[in-house]
């Protein structure tokens, strides 16, 4: 085909793509664009499936119920529509029906993040339930972590950022902890971690860290998929989950023209 063919014939898909997004966007005029408020966390009850294992904080504490207690105050102050938790849609009808048996006063919070800041924020916006997000990648035929002499400057990078975290986790209170957490800096190392083994495989073609980043990647994709699907024009959407997503799905948020982001910071302190 001429060249110039296979222009005009690239407009005319890209019309007949963009066509039934504008009708959407012009059935949504007049609704506000949904916000959506993404809280990075580290793991309150480690399951030690992360890169960086660390001692993490013991947030039964007195003080650190405290700060959870006016955190949850804060952030349902944002007025959520919506409270979106990193656990997978299969498991929709167990997780809340711990989140009833809590609201109801029939049960206790457990110790991770879903509960201690998930539940405690949907019972004070008054939301009947929460909703999963969590979706797994497709499984990778060569993942870089087969080839572990090539990668063992990430291994040492891990190995530092865990000494370093759990000194932290000594160190810091939970509100500092989480304010770092959610920080630019804290976003821009977690991302660089992944460019530290891209390269791996360039050379023999098999390109096994350029497919094992961009298979992180592409789960994050995938629950930002899951994001889009809960805000809709209008809603107001609290999005928790571990700050590795949440470093690449607030880039995600900031180009979606659809979504507007709630800064994060500002409801920590």
């Amino acid at each position: 085909m001429h060249p110039l063919f296979q222009y005009l014939n690239g407009l005319a898909l890209c019309a007949a793509l963009l066509a039934p997004l504008a009708s959407h966007a012009a059935a949504a005029e007049g609704a506000e664009p949904a916000r959506v408020l993404i809280l990075g966390s580290f793991h309150f009850n480690d399951a030690g499936l992360d890169a960086v294992k660390s001692s993490h904080k013991d947030v039964m504490q007195p003080a650190e119920q405290q700060y959870l207690q006016a955190l949850a105050q804060r952030l349902a102050s944002f007025k959520p529509t919506h409270v979106l938790l990193e656990f997978p849609e299969a498991a929709h009808g167990r997780v809340n029906a711990e989140y009833r048996a809590y609201s109801e006063g029939r049960q206790p919070l457990g110790r991770n993040e879903i509960d201690q800041i998930g539940y405690r924020v949907a019972k004070l916006a008054g939301l009947a339930q929460v909703h999963g997000i969590d979706v797994a990648a497709p499984e990778l035929p060569n993942p870089v972590w087969e080839r572990q002499p090539d990668i063992a400057p990430t291994m040492q990078l891990v190995q530092k950022l865990t000494e370093r975290t759990n000194e932290e986790h000594r160190r810091l209170s939970l509100q500092q902890l989480l304010e770092k957490l959610n920080s630019p800096e804290s976003d821009r190392e977690n991302k660089s971690i992944y460019m530290s083994f891209n390269a791996v495989g360039a050379a023999d073609r098999s390109f096994s860290g350029a497919d094992s980043a961009a298979n992180w990647w592409q789960r994050n994709f995938r629950i930002y998929a899951q994001v889009q699907r809960h805000a809709q024009p209008g809603a107001r959407v609290l999005l928790l989950v571990g700050a590795g997503h949440a470093a690449i799905l607030r880039d995600l948020l900031r180009i979606d023209e659809a979504r507007r982001e709630e800064p994060t910071l500002p409801y920590l302190r």
